[in-house]
This record gives structure tokens, C-alpha cells and sequence, in this order.
């Protein structure tokens, strides 16, 4: 009768104790992926201010239908991409990140371009610029290195960046389809506003997973090589690459931009080293 009775305590403790204890992890030691996560869920990243969105597995008609007001003929043909779950960048990379990681500032930058150029934007909070594509990828290196978690680090693809600007909507704007000053300010630092400048992260309404600034303040670098339309390009949410293509895709708009190019399609390119005062970045963390 002991031994019965010694066996049901057994029985009652120990998933008590599964669920409580010892042998189960909290959520703080799982990995992002081990975790039963939800749209717009955010986690610590390795560096001070930097935090991540999950944004989850599903498929969306990438580009633009014929009948978008304010169109441009690349952003088509409209086609649907399925895409895996990843974590983006709640916030385009500040100069404050930059300089955890990188160890040179937002003039440092700027000078290597001309220091005459002016600085739009300085501070901690303000969105990094004067980045290049090929910067980008020495910052995601030393990023990388940084993080001993197991995390991989990158620029989202171009399908990743407008699935995730989109968050569920297909709408010329993330917001909806009005582009009036009123409702594009809540959401968008562009020329109707930016008062000439960048301006720190976060101060507009976020998406609806939780991110900040995907249209206007800085135009953000992507993975993929340009190419004039989407025909031939990959379904599956991957990057379009093309080692020989000295063009790369930007997206969102920037503090110059007019509204219509903050609109969620709506695509552009530079030339890998380029850097100039609209140009920045954020990154995303894979889910394993």
C-alpha cells in the first residue's frame, strides 16, 4: 500500500514538475523557434535598442495588381510567394547599433563619401546612413561573430522585406489605401514631413507585427539583385541573386521620398557601393 501510494504522488509531482521545474526550459533559455510564438512577438537581439518582431510562415501576392494607383511596371507581374517564418528588425539600424558593432560613427561614414555631404540626422536613435549594400554585409559578419547564440543574422530578401511591411494587408499602404498627410503622418516619415531629415526610429505607428518605419526615414538595402520585373523570380521567398549585377534592390521610401513611393510595392535600386543620405538597413535573425 506504501509503495501504491508513493507511486500516485510520483504520478501528480512530476508533470508539476515538468511544466514548473527543472525539466523544462523556460522561455528564456529556448530558441525563438522552440517557442510558441505569434505574430508580432519581440525578442532581445545581441546589441542595446536592438529587438526582433516573428513574423510568421504564410504566402502573399507580391507587387503591385495592374489596377495599384501610382503602379510602376516593375512591380510586377503580381504573383503569390510562400515565405518560411523569420524575425525582423522591429527598427531600421541605428547609428547607436552601428557603433556598438562597428566602432565608427555616422561622420566617420560620411566622410568617406565627402565630408562636405551633409548629415541628415545625428544621434544615437537616428537611423544609420551613408551605408552601402557591401557595408551592410561587413556588419552582419561582425554581428555574426558577436552573437555565440547559434543566431544567423542577414538582410532580408526582397519578398521577405514585403511580406513583412505588408503584415497580412494588400493595400497600397501597410495602413490602408488613403495617402492624405493626416493618415500617411501617423505611420511615415517622407518629404510631406521629415522637416529635410531622417528622424529617430520608432517615433511613428508601427505595422500590425510590430515594426517601425518600413515606409519613408531610410530606404533599407535588400538581399537581392535588381532585376526590371518579377518574371522569372523565385517563389519560395529566397533572394534573387546575381553575383555579376552591380545593382541592388532598396525598399520603403526614405525622408525624401514622395508618398506614393512608401507605398508597401513600390521598389528601387542602387548600385552595391553606393552610399548616400537615404540609405540604411535592417536586418533579420532566422528561426531555427
Amino acid at each position: 500500500m506504501v509503495i501504491v501510494n508513493v507511486l500516485l504522488s510520483l504520478v501528480l509531482i512530476l508533470p508539476h514538475f515538468a511544466l514548473h521545474g527543472g525539466l523544462a526550459q523556460s522561455d528564456s533559455q529556448r530558441s525563438p523557434g522552440a517557442q510558441r510564438l505569434s505574430a508580432g512577438d519581440v525578442n532581445a537581439g545581441p546589441v542595446s535598442g536592438m529587438e526582433f518582431s516573428y513574423v510568421p510562415s504564410g504566402s502573399f501576392q507580391m507587387g503591385s495588381p495592374d489596377s495599384e494607383v501610382d503602379r510602376a511596371v516593375n512591380e510586377g507581374p503580381h504573383h503569390t510567394v510562400e515565405i518560411a517564418a523569420f524575425e525582423m528588425m522591429t527598427t531600421e539600424v541605428t547609428q547607436g547599433m552601428w557603433f556598438e558593432v562597428m566602432g565608427t560613427s555616422i561622420r566617420e561614414c560620411r566622410d568617406r563619401v565627402n565630408p562636405d555631404m551633409p548629415l541628415k540626422g545625428e544621434g544615437t536613435d537616428y537611423p544609420m546612413h551613408y551605408i552601402s549594400w557591401h557595408d551592410c554585409q561587413d556588419f552582419i559578419t561582425a554581428l555574426n561573430e558577436r552573437d555565440r547564440g547559434g543566431n544567423t543574422y542577414r538582410l532580408p530578401t526582397e519578398a521577405e522585406w514585403e511580406y513583412a511591411c505588408r503584415a497580412g494587408t494588400s493595400t497600397r499602404y501597410y495602413w490602408g489605401i488613403r495617402s492624405i498627410h493626416h493618415t500617411i503622418d501617423l505611420y511615415c516619415w517622407c518629404g510631406a514631413n521629415s522637416g529635410d531629415t531622417t528622424n529617430p526610429v520608432a517615433l511613428k505607428d508601427p505595422n500590425e507585427w510590430g515594426l517601425y518605419d518600413m515606409s519613408g526615414n531610410v530606404y533599407e538595402w535588400c538581399e537581392d539583385a535588381y532585376h526590371d520585373s518579377y518574371s522569372g523570380a523565385p517563389l519560395d521567398g529566397s533572394a534573387w541573386s546575381d553575383s555579376t549585377a552591380s545593382r541592388c534592390v532598396v525598399r520603403g521610401g526614405s525622408w525624401r521620398s514622395r508618398q506614393e513611393h512608401c507605398r508597401s510595392a513600390f521598389r528601387h535600386f542602387f548600385t552595391r557601393d553606393s552610399r548616400n543620405l537615404s540609405l540604411g538597413f535592417r536586418l533579420i535573425r532566422l528561426v531555427e
